[in-house]
Order: C-alpha cells, then sequence, then structure tokens
C-alpha cells in the first residue's frame, strides 16, 4: 500500500535525504519519495503503519519533521491493517462459532452447555492441527514466551497433543469435571506468558496457530485464552 503525508520541516535537499533515510528504517517500508516543496512524503509499505510509528522514525513528537495524514483516514487504515494481521483468527472464531450455534440449537433456543463444549472442541482440534503441520517450528516459537516451556523444551511438543486429547475429549464429551479442570489448569499456566510478553511489549511471533502464520503476541492472545479459561469455569461451575 502507498500513501502520502504531509510533512513539514524540511528545509533542503539535507533535510529530504535525512528522513527519507529514517523511514526506510522501518521494515515495513519498501520506498520513500519526500519533498521540501509540496511539504510531502509518499510512502509505500508492507502493510500500514501509524502516525506514531511514522513520527518515532522521525525523531518523537519533539522533531522538527512533523508528519500528519493527508488524504486518507488513520483510524480506517489502522482497522483494515488489524483485521488482515488477524484475519485466520478471525475466520477460525467464525467457523467455530457457527458450528456451535447450529449444533447446539435445540427446541427453539440455544443449549449453552453444548455450545461450549462444541466451541472448546472446534478451538482445541482447529489450532492443535496447525501446531502438527510444523510441530518444530511451533515448539521453538512457543519456548519464547511460555513459562513452562522456557525450561522444559520438550513442553512444547506435548502442549500440541494435550490439544488434540481435549479437542478430541470435548467433541466426545469423555469425563467433562476432569477434561475441564485440565483445560483450566493448561490455559491459565499458557495465559501468564502470553500476558508478559504483551506487559513487556515484547514483538514476538504468536504461536497459537503454530508456524504457519506470523502473527504477533497482542490482546488477541490474551483475549483467546480467556475465552477458554472463562469457558472452561462456567462448564464447571453448571455441571
Amino acid at each position: 500500500m502507498t500513501h502520502t503525508y504531509q510533512l513539514t520541516g524540511m528545509t533542503c535537499g539535507g533535510c529530504e535525504n535525512k528522513v527519507k533515510n529514517n523511514l526506510l528504517i522501518l521494515p515495513e517500508v519498501t520506498a520513500v519519495e519526500v519533498s521540501k516543496d509540496t511539504n510531502s512524503a509518499t510512502i509505500s509499505m508492507d502493510k500500514h503503519i501509524g502516525i506514531a510509528a511514522l513520527q518515532q522514525a522521525l525523531g518523537g513528537a519533539e522533531s522538527k519533521y512533523q508528519i500528519t495524514a493527508n488524504n486518507h483516514s488513520e483510524l480506517a487504515e489502522e482497522t483494515k491493517s488489524w483485521a488482515e494481521t488477524y484475519k485466520p483468527i478471525l475466520l477460525i472464531f467464525g467457523y467455530v462459532t457457527t458450528i456451535s450455534l447450529l449444533v447446539s440449537w435445540q427446541d427453539g433456543n440455544i443449549n449453552l452447555m453444548t455450545f461450549m463444549r462444541i466451541f472448546m472442541a472446534g478451538f482445541f482440534l482447529t489450532f492443535s492441527f496447525f501446531k502438527m503441520l510444523n510441530l518444530k517450528a511451533f515448539a521453538e516459537s512457543y519456548a519464547m514466551y511460555d513459562i513452562v516451556a522456557k525450561k522444559f523444551n520438550a513442553w512444547g511438543y506435548i502442549y500440541a497433543f494435550i490439544e488434540l486429547c481435549l479437542g478430541l475429549s470435548f467433541a466426545l464429551n469423555l469425563s467433562p469435571v476432569v477434561v475441564n479442570w485440565v483445560t483450566l489448569v493448561v490455559m491459565l499456566v499458557s495465559i501468564i506468558g502470553v500476558l508478559e510478553s504483551v506487559l513487556n511489549k515484547k514483538k514476538i511471533q504468536c504461536a497459537c496457530l503454530g508456524a504457519v502464520f506470523n502473527l504477533p503476541m497482542s490482546t488477541v492472545t490474551i483475549v483467546e485464552d480467556a475465552i477458554m479459561i472463562a469457558m472452561s469455569a462456567a462448564m464447571l461451575i453448571l455441571m
């Protein structure tokens, strides 16, 4: 994508070169054209970069170079970029939710317990499938942030099979009390590393879909784990 911005503060050719080089440092930026005469910057990027990140590359809020959006909506672009980044997870949740609603629809009402059980089954089976596609890469990526995998390398391999077993158990409705307790404990342990990474603003890959998709660790990962924790806890309470 390519956007044209208003960029003030350039007074000479040296300024143009400095601004251009600073913007090209950003990994997502592929090309930059600037002009002191029109106070503009045309930036091509692999994915949308927010104004705040562009301004930071130029020296921050106190820099003499100030960049602002010109002919596009930053909110719309950021929303579009977010949707594109998390499209795999959004599609999976959409499919799993739809199937869960259809299966749990009974006598004109939704059976909440059935909905949660089928949702959990779909969630774990789908996510374990993507992990199994490249188990070694998943284990290595998972060890970057999970508190158990950091100390016990084999945990990443074991975790993928735990998800598979949990998915099958929810689908077949096997030992619901035991399965929900295992889910609650496993997901509580898992979310600790996720929270630590997000709160410390670590820029690492989320391993929830294995190594197939390059998804960043973010609040989306927290929400994903929190949903599973909430559902397993709710099912234990309602049993």
